[in-house]
């Protein structure tokens, strides 16, 4: 218990104390607790912390999709390459950059995908983030907590939209942010960043049509990973980083 702040440590002990076996891992990050659930408890152990005395999260504030394919990798060699000018130690990868069945972690692609909740109990002043990980991750597949809080009916839809995870018992999952007929779930990281088609008005047909894209696929804004003081909590990171500026 160490490792938490004082107020957690209550927290932590109430959590362990109602879900059992439920609960997977917990820890604390930047002073919020992080706590993994699995699949088959998801909507039970959703209700046990809304229901029990003590804990009382009767306020869902935040639910997401997290596609975690690619997660660490940057795309330019900014540390070792930073005298070389605008492109330097840039990754010419674009679309297709990312080949998951690839990868050395390719057993654990049920891991791929995450649904993270953001909790809150207005009665304890309590803020808990529960985080689980849908069973498949070509279908990932997780059961809908409407019934537990009613508040989670858009953002589940949002994140079937945008990262394709199907929400079991969800009484109108349908898109939400896309238009009608779109294809794919733009929020995926193998998704096209110049998407499969363009929307344009045709005046001669007198309405909007769909062509495909034209343009040339390029990463324009490279994502880096930088270790400095601005990124990491830990001393030890701390220690590590490159001195000088950062840019």
């Amino acid at each position: 218990m160490s490792n938490f702040s004082e107020r957690n440590q209550l927290l932590v002990k109430r959590v362990r104390e109602t879900l059992g076996e439920k609960l997977g891992q917990i820890k604390q990050v930047r002073k919020q607790l992080v706590a993994e659930i699995a699949p088959a408890d998801w909507v039970e152990s959703c209700r046990l912390l809304r229901d029990t005395d003590g804990l009382e999260f009767d306020t869902m504030i935040d639910l997401c999709g997290v596609d975690f394919l690619g997660y660490g990798d940057d795309e330019w060699e900014t540390a070792e390459a930073t005298g070389s000018g605008y492109s330097r130690g840039v990754d010419d990868l674009g679309p297709g950059r990312f080949d998951w069945e690839s990868r050395p972690e390719a057993e654990d692609i049920p891991n791929r995908f995450a649904v993270v909740v953001q909790l809150l109990s207005t009665r304890n002043n309590f803020r808990v983030r529960l985080r689980c990980h849908p069973e498949q991750a070509d279908f990932p597949t997780l059961s809908s907590i409407v019934d537990v809080w009613n508040s989670a009916n858009w953002y589940e839809r949002e994140a079937f939209d945008l990262f394709g995870i199907v929400f079991e018992g969800h009484p109108d999952l349908r898109r939400i942010a896309t238009d009608y007929g779109f294809i794919g779930h733009p929020f995926r990281k193998d998704f096209p960043l110049i998407g499969n088609v363009s929307v344009r008005f045709d005046e001669d047909k007198g309405r909007v049509i769909y062509e495909p894209t034209e343009i040339e696929p390029r990463v324009l804004v490279p994502r880096v990973i930088r270790r400095d003081s601005r990124y990491v909590g830990d001393e030890l990171d701390r220690r590590e980083a490159p001195s000088g500026p950062s840019t």
